[in-house]
């Protein structure tokens, strides 16, 4: 194993949660999450020469995430999915159950708009609004803006199911 490729790894382990909160947060099923999984991991690796360590290694990688996501919606071409999630089984460490609050969170994001959901993932990840609009592609007015509204729809939607 090269250099690269272990550099590449040991990321890919520290920053694994991004890949499946997102995955979690957009994918319908247990294959689709798989399939979602991998389709990253892969995009991710072919994409591994062009990192050149500008930007944080998780910011980098939630770009690919994202543009992963965006481009498996579009050609599955599915309804967004807006019921209440099913089960987000486990976390990447085992079989660790959610507590109640964190699932309901989960559901509310899922009923968000996909460039929605991502902004919110990434502000509770701790990206300030620059980062996020770099990677979403927006300024940084649109993103507090955005940010601002789903927030308040968050609260809305948890306040019902309280």
């Amino acid at each position: 194993m090269s250099v690269s490729e272990k550099e590449f790894l040991q990321q890919i382990r520290q920053n694994q949660g991004i890949i499946y909160k997102l995955v979690g947060i957009y994918a319908q099923d247990a294959e689709e999450k798989k399939d979602l999984y991998q389709e990253i991991l892969l995009n991710t690796w072919k994409s591994w020469p062009t990192y050149r360590g500008d930007a944080k290694f998780s910011t980098w990688l939630y770009r690919i995430c994202l543009n992963t996501i965006f481009v498996h919606k579009r050609k599955v071409r599915r309804l967004d999915y807006r019921e209440s999630l099913i089960e987000y089984a486990s976390l990447p460490d085992g079989d660790v159950l959610l507590n109640d609050d964190v699932i309901r969170l989960r559901q509310a994001i899922r009923t968000l708009r996909e460039t929605d959901r991502a902004i919110i993932s990434m502000h509770l990840d701790g990206y300030e609004n620059g980062e996020i609009g770099e990677i979403i592609g927006i300024s940084n007015n649109l993103v507090a803006v955005k940010l601002f509204r789903c927030k308040e729809q968050l609260a809305k939607l948890l306040k019902l199911h309280l």
